[in-house]
């Protein structure tokens, strides 16, 4: 007995690069958060529009852009892998 990933290397090896890819995206987010807490506290608790201070709307944000990368990481990995030697066929 196999896995399903056993059948379709080629579609691991995609999904794996767009997750990374997405995971690098939200790192650099999240960095983001953590020099502005770090090193400028003084913008960190600026008074935001919706009554709270960056920090809480920053963390939120940061919530929802998983959320959204998530839903992209899901709408790439649906799409159909083509193969190299379909490419080459065709010409």
């Amino acid at each position: 007995m196999h896995s399903h990933h056993e059948d379709h290397p080629h579609l691991v090896s995609r999904n794996a690069r767009y997750g990374l890819i997405l995971f690098a995206v939200y790192v650099l987010l999240y960095a983001g958060f953590i020099f502005l807490a770090v090193f400028r506290t003084d913008i960190m608790s600026k008074v935001i529009p919706g009554g709270m201070n960056l920090a809480i709307g920053y963390g939120f944000g940061l919530i929802v852009a998983a959320l959204v990368l998530a839903l992209i990481y899901m709408t790439l990995c649906r799409r159909p892998v083509v193969h190299e030697s379909n490419v080459e066929g065709s010409r």
